[in-house]
């Protein structure tokens, strides 16, 4: 398998360590990485108070309890936005403009995935700092990104496929995570919304699109 979700809470595995089942593979889930997002979004904006974070409570995994947690230590207030379909999508972000929320945080996930293009036109529309875990929603006009380099995973997984049909039995192959991690910024959407990234996290980023 290759997930975003973490597959012990979702009960697929015993542990990301000893799965012991007939299952193993890459999880994309890094939920420590969910503070270091709202740090850089900080930092990108510092005058940011307001965030919201758009997930889906049927995907599991910890990013939401843990940017939560960083918003305590850095001085922003997170709401919730739950979503578990296509049509939530327009009351979530009507939600986030009657809280007065000035950016969104978008949790990785499949629905995510298939509807980045509409999660995108709603942040514009409603002039919300949009900030991801994945690479393609900074290019595709996000504000930034931070987390796993899509690609180091799947060719990692690759390694799994190959010990698998030697042999090898998923039960005894731990969970992957990944270790590479990208900062991506998109310097054209924060000029669009008036913002001007400080250079010591320009200097940080891995990719800086313009």
């Amino acid at each position: 398998m290759i997930t975003s979700a973490d597959p012990v809470q979702g009960g697929l595995v015993a542990s990301l360590a000893r799965p012991g089942g007939n299952v193993t593979g890459v999880t994309f889930v890094s939920s420590d990485l969910a503070g270091k997002r709202l740090q850089f979004l900080k930092e990108a904006a510092p005058g940011v108070t307001r965030a919201a974070v758009l997930w889906n409570p049927d995907h599991p995994d910890g990013e939401f309890s843990a940017t939560l947690a960083a918003g305590r230590s850095l001085g922003v207030q997170v709401q919730s936005l739950e979503v578990r379909g296509r049509d939530d999508f327009a009351g979530a972000f009507a939600a986030a403009n009657r809280e007065r929320m000035e950016a969104v945080i978008v949790v990785s996930s499949r629905l995510m995935t298939l509807n980045r293009a509409r999660i995108l036109d709603l942040a514009a529309q409603n002039r919300l700092l949009l900030v991801s875990g994945w690479g393609p929603w900074a290019a595709e006009g996000g504000l930034l990104s931070y987390g796993p380099d899509l690609d180091a995973v799947i060719r990692s997984s690759a390694t799994y496929v190959d010990r698998i049909l030697k042999g090898a039995r998923p039960a005894d192959l731990p969970i992957q995570q990944p270790t590479k991690f990208e900062l991506v910024i998109n310097l054209k959407t924060a000029k669009a919304l008036g913002l001007t990234i400080p250079p010591s996290l320009l200097q940080r980023a891995d990719q800086v699109l313009e």
